[in-house]
């Protein structure tokens, strides 16, 4: 009897445990969801209004394409910055780093047509990371625009993003990054990651944004960098599989402010098969895992100086442990399955089942939420009819995710340890008109 009243305060703290961690999706999507009502109600006042930028006042911007085997996308996208922006003063910077198809080929030829583009070869390809920084130092512009060479920003993005840099209120601003889309849609997959990044762009940033001022993670396509920001904390990290989201701490750590513009866009590619998709979750679940263990012991050293930063480290905990729980509990979901199918026990079955249907429909019902007033906040309810591919975002991409975190768990670490490589293969490109 003395056990089990020693035991009973461990038994509620468990319950405790295992009540978060069944609930943790569902209490996440309505965190969401009313950070987009927070944005929108309070914060949405605060954006001013773009001005035009003339010519005469536009400063130097490089726009720079660190490139890996892009024969596919690279003349396409070249093409469009040169001629389809409005904007004056910039050059366009490759590094090619390494390709061995025809991307040196093309990149030859172009040259030939645009004055204001210039190449860097990298003999060994050694990493995005590592291709940008080498960039940096043949940058004549003081803003870089990051532009992954399937990326294309729309035609007044350059002007929009000085805004963000212009005047002495704005010399602390370290980057600014811009609002998402998809511009590959031919299939069911790449259409639902149409409701994906209204999701992230539309709820998770502008509710980061709105509640602790800075944001975790910038877009590796698409961002606007001070290039003074960039030296100011050593470049890019060359060990780690998202120098974005790397980059955007030491930034926020280092004292900088981060912007998510809304308002300025750009398109992008997305992986359009169940391999290509998992392979980029596998490289965005490591980064994050890599940036928790990189500023862990910083910020929890120091907790009131980096108090916004510790929610970031509570929520990726939480991902990591209920990515864990949910893997652990699938299988067990299998085994007893098949357990109470041989012993005939179809009562626990019928309960399971039960269980299992009331949390996946509170699920669904929390990130209906969370979904309908991204798709409605991220382009004025136009991306709506996207709706219908929710419930293949929620019974897919959320078990892929969590499944990428669990599998790439061993290897952030490994990078922690002194073990990560910065080398990068492209994934496959299909030109897009």
């Amino acid at each position: 009897m003395e056990v089990l009243q020693t035991l009973k305060p461990f038994e509620s703290i468990w319950n405790f445990v295992l009540l978060l961690l069944v609930s943790y999706p569902i209490l996440g999507a309505f965190a969401w969801f009313m950070g987009v009502i927070c944005y929108q109600t309070v914060y949405r006042h605060r954006h001013k209004e773009f001005y035009y930028l003339e010519p005469k006042k536009q400063p130097f911007i490089t726009i720079m394409i660190p490139a890996h085997n892009e024969e596919v996308m690279i003349a396409h996208t070249i093409d469009y910055l040169m001629n389809s922006l409005n904007y004056d003063n910039f050059e366009v910077l490759v590094t090619d780093d390494g390709s061995t198809d025809d991307t040196p080929q093309i990149l030859a030829e172009l040259q030939k047509k645009y004055t204001n583009l210039r190449v860097v070869t990298i003999e060994k390809n050694q990493g995005k990371a590592h291709a940008f920084n080498v960039g940096v130092s043949f940058a004549k512009g003081e803003f870089i625009l990051s532009n992954d060479a399937d990326s294309i920003p729309e035609p007044d993005a350059l002007w929009k993003y000085m805004n963000y840099f212009v005047g002495e209120e704005h010399t602390n601003v370290a980057a600014v990054t811009a609002n998402m889309d998809v511009q590959s849609r031919s299939k069911l997959i790449a259409k639902s990651q149409t409701v994906e990044f209204s999701s992230i762009v539309g709820v998770i940033k502008r509710s980061q944004v709105s509640a602790l001022g800075n944001m975790y993670a910038y877009s590796g396509a698409n961002t606007m960098y001070r290039r003074d920001a960039l030296i100011d904390v050593g470049l890019f990290r060359q060990d780690r599989a998202t120098e974005d989201i790397s980059i955007a701490w030491d930034h926020q750590l280092n004292g900088w402010t981060t912007v998510f513009s809304p308002d300025i866009l750009f398109y992008m590619n997305v992986p359009e098969s169940l391999k290509a998709l998992y392979h980029q979750r596998k490289r965005w679940a490591k980064g994050g895992t890599e940036v928790l263990l990189t500023n862990f012991g910083r910020v929890m050293r120091h907790p009131i100086r980096y108090l916004k930063q510790m929610a970031f480290i509570l929520d990726q905990s939480l991902s990591i442990i209920w990515s864990l729980f949910f893997f652990v509990s699938t299988i067990l979901f299998i085994l007893s399955f098949i357990m109470f199918i041989f012993t005939g026990n179809y009562e626990r079955l019928y309960h399971m089942f039960c269980m299992a249907f009331i949390f996946v429909t509170f699920e669904m019902f929390a990130g209906l939420l969370q979904l309908l007033s991204a798709l409605i906040v991220d382009d004025r309810g136009r991306k709506l009819k996207y709706l219908i591919f929710m419930p293949l975002y929620m019974l897919v991409y959320w078990q892929v995710n969590a499944l990428a975190l669990v599998m790439t768990l061993i290897p952030a670490i490994k990078t922690i340890l002194g073990y990560g490589s910065g080398t990068w293969v492209s994934p496959v490109r299909k030109h897009t008109t």
